[in-house]
């Protein structure tokens, strides 16, 4: 779908994001933007370029490639080619340069860095990532009304559709293969993007009985073998399905870029035993604990120390992760990439605003069974989270 982010939309996000600057630091002079997700979330395209803010003058965007296609896609009112960044320096006129500027230090390479340096010799450059990660956080209803359609799609396709896929035999690879078509059938964007450095995700997290406790890179409470050791992603070709297992699917999904979260546990064949039956209700009851402590003002950190103080010793080993590769969060904001902040966890003392929106997901790792528990985006709202993925409490039944 080629759908245009409205001109009104891109003005109110540079205004939201010069009030912040204007508010964390007053002396600010200019930021310099080059990542694709925050281009396109300050200008409506996602092209090889440089989005230039100057605090006193008008936002530029310079494109290398493509300038044809940038100009096609957006409203964005100042769009302009760049063949080098000496073009770029226009922006401030001869002479001209700021002595700071506000860069997104958690992306941009060093050697590209380098480069920008040569054409704008600034004495100092200060992180802009956390600014822009608190704007981004707080969605508008255009937002929201594309996460809302996300969530549909991920609700009818892991409640509805997967449990008529699902059959003995197939591989966790097989699987994911079913899932990502029947995903693009009902309208998902193609790609489930995250912010974290060097991460490489296909879907998401998809596993077969212990498989979905393997020891995993990614930072997440659930594992996986993936495809093989130099692809440790997807789904393993050789584990196959059998009477008995817990299949554990913890994926994104999107809509024009917005993404939400979820994962859902099913029963193949035969009932689990009870313990893991009673560990995935306690962490369904965590999820709706959290979910109704969603509200605007509410403290990030204090929810997360809420709950994980009343967790028993007993619960909490292989809580939010088995044996020693536990996370330390329960939930996450999600957005243009999953891995949004603010986060359910120490540390993030912000209030919390109505219109933010997170992923919970309470999950426990059971020995020779896997990880159970459950996760869905909720929209912070005056009386709490409100789901937008679905209220199945998983380990659905299938046999």
């Amino acid at each position: 779908m080629r759908t245009k982010v409205p001109l009104e939309e891109l003005e109110s996000r540079m205004i939201r994001f010069r009030y912040k600057m204007d508010i964390s630091d007053p002396q600010w002079e200019a930021a310099v933007i080059f990542s694709k997700i925050n281009l396109y979330y300050f200008t409506g395209t996602m092209q090889d370029g440089m989005l230039i803010i100057p605090r006193d003058g008008d936002a530029v965007f310079w494109v290398r490639r493509n300038f044809e296609r940038a100009v096609d896609e957006s409203f964005f009112k100042n769009i302009r080619p760049m063949n080098s960044f000496a073009d770029a320096q226009d922006t401030f006129g001869k002479g001209k340069i700021p002595s700071k500027v506000h860069m997104e230090t958690e992306i941009v390479p060093l050697a590209l860095y380098q480069r920008f340096l040569k054409y704008f010799p600034v004495e100092e450059v200060r992180p802009v990532d956390r600014y822009i990660s608190s704007v981004r956080a707080v969605k508008s209803q255009y937002e929201i009304s594309l996460m809302e359609k996300s969530g549909e799609i991920h609700r009818r396709v892991l409640e509805d559709r997967i449990p008529k896929i699902l059959r003995e035999g197939m591989s966790e690879a097989e699987l994911a293969t079913q899932l990502f078509a029947v995903l693009m059938e009902e309208g998902y964007h193609g790609i489930t993007r995250f912010g974290m450095f060097d991460t490489e995700v296909m879907l998401g997290q998809i596993g077969f009985g212990e498989s979905s406790i393997y020891p995993s890179y990614f930072n997440g409470p659930g594992g996986n073998l993936g495809l093989s050791i130099a692809v440790p992603i997807f789904g393993s070709r050789e584990r196959k399905l059998k009477k008995g297992d817990l299949v554990f699917i913890d994926i994104g999904c999107g809509v024009e870029g917005y993404h939400t979260d979820k994962t859902m546990t099913y029963m193949f064949g035969k009932p689990l035993c009870e313990k893991a039956i009673d560990a995935h209700k306690r962490c369904v009851e965590i999820q709706n604990e959290i979910a109704m402590m969603l509200k605007p003002g509410e403290i990030p950190s204090n929810i997360y120390n809420s709950i994980m103080n009343k967790i028993s010793d007993e619960f909490s080993a292989n809580f939010m992760g088995y044996g020693q590769r536990k996370v330390k969060f329960l939930g996450h904001g999600i957005g243009l990439v999953v891995d949004e902040l603010p986060v359910i966890a120490k540390g993030f003392d912000e209030p919390i605003e109505e219109g933010m929106a997170f992923a919970v997901e309470p999950k426990k790792g059971i020995e020779n069974v896997g990880m159970v528990g459950i996760e869905n985006t909720f929209l912070v709202t005056p009386n709490g989270g409100r789901s937008i993925t679905g209220n199945n409490p998983g380990l659905i039944a299938v046999w």
